[in-house]
């Protein structure tokens, strides 16, 4: 799931098992205020990450292995004029009424694969969301069932507190089969980007743009951690192989100094804007293996698109204990020195 959607879900559903258990069974009405609430606090949520993005300003971005190789942003308007199917279904993220049907209209995932005439080599596609989730479908699928972005429900704009403004849905009412496949946590809310299998890697450092190769003439280092970039990730520790951030900026003819920080930024918009957690500071890259990792296992695997790559960043546990505030960030498009 989502971070935020996971967030309210999870404190309702722990509200209704608490209540079942409870002398006096809540009314319906109770349910309605009470579901209101969580709602309302999740918008709040929602709102603050997002910095109030209005729904005509949002964009869906379309980038990976096409036959251009090109990457095509649509607009807003673009989007309501590809929007022309409509699925009822089930929603996968009520929990209050799981078995009521709603009409979701959307853009046709199958369209865009014509659209953009997606590489022959392709096997499935991946969709990025806000806040760095992502789920991956296997692109036979998605020509074989009407797996849509949804733009409205019961003909009203999605609110973010229920996935919007573009919600990831799957016919479950229809195709009851497909939710064997890809089951409640594969519905994505707030999708920012759809990936045609995976991009190749590129990492931009101010005029510098450096490739795969550039990255692998540089030393490689291997890590082996307990990752912290989510649930897809085997839970257990992996293999990560990179090069140290401290090298890669001097590969782009840049020398750091002590009371500067390097930000590193993703594809996902929340790793867009500057935080501290995404700013290294001199001293912790001259210290320890900070390293944008580009490929993993024992195999030396690139890092696909469904685990976030192709680049990743992913910090030593022999680092400094103040390096656990860092995010792991997927998708890593550029560093900033600061």
């Amino acid at each position: 799931m989502n971070t935020w959607k996971n967030l309210a879900l999870v404190s309702l559903k722990i509200a209704i098992v608490c209540l079942v258990g409870c002398t006096n069974k809540p009314t319906d009405q109770q349910l309605e205020v009470w579901l209101k609430e969580a709602s309302d606090r999740n918008a709040e949520i929602l709102a603050k990450k997002a910095k109030n993005i209005q729904q005509s300003e949002w964009k869906l971005v379309i980038q990976g292995q096409t036959l251009t190789g090109k990457t095509e942003t649509l607009n807003w308007s673009q989007l309501q004029d590809l929007a022309t199917v409509n699925i009822n279904t089930v929603d996968a993220n009520n929990i209050v009424n799981p078995n009521k049907v709603f009409t979701f209209t959307g853009i046709s995932v199958k369209s865009l694969i014509q659209e953009f005439a997606v590489n022959q080599e392709v096997k499935e596609v991946t969709f990025v969301c806000y806040d760095a989730y992502q789920v991956t479908i296997k692109i036979e699928d998605l020509l074989n069932y009407p797996i849509i972005l949804a733009i409205a429900k019961d003909g009203q704009p999605i609110p973010r507190s229920e996935g919007g403004p573009i919600y990831l849905i799957f016919p479950y009412s229809q195709h009851p089969e497909i939710q064997k496949k890809y089951d409640d946590e594969m519905w994505a809310f707030y999708v920012t980007h759809v990936i045609f299998g995976t991009e190749k890697a590129k990492v931009s450092i101010g005029t510098s743009d450096l490739q795969l190769a550039n990255l692998d003439q540089l030393p490689q280092v291997t890590i082996k951690e307990k990752v912290a970039y989510g649930v897809k990730w085997p839970s257990d520790q992996v293999e990560l192989h990179g090069v140290r951030i401290q090298d890669v900026l001097s590969l782009a003819g840049i020398t750091l100094k002590p009371k500067q920080s390097v930000f590193v930024s993703g594809k996902p918009e929340i790793y867009q804007k500057h935080s501290a957690e995404q700013s290294l500071p001199f001293d912790i890259i001259q210290k320890c293996n900070v390293i944008l990792a580009t490929r993993w296992g024992q195999e030396k695997q690139p890092i696909p698109a469904s685990l976030g790559g192709p680049i990743t960043l992913a910090v030593s546990n022999k680092c400094p204990a103040e390096v656990k505030e860092f995010k792991w960030v997927t998708f890593v498009q550029g560093l900033t020195v600061k």
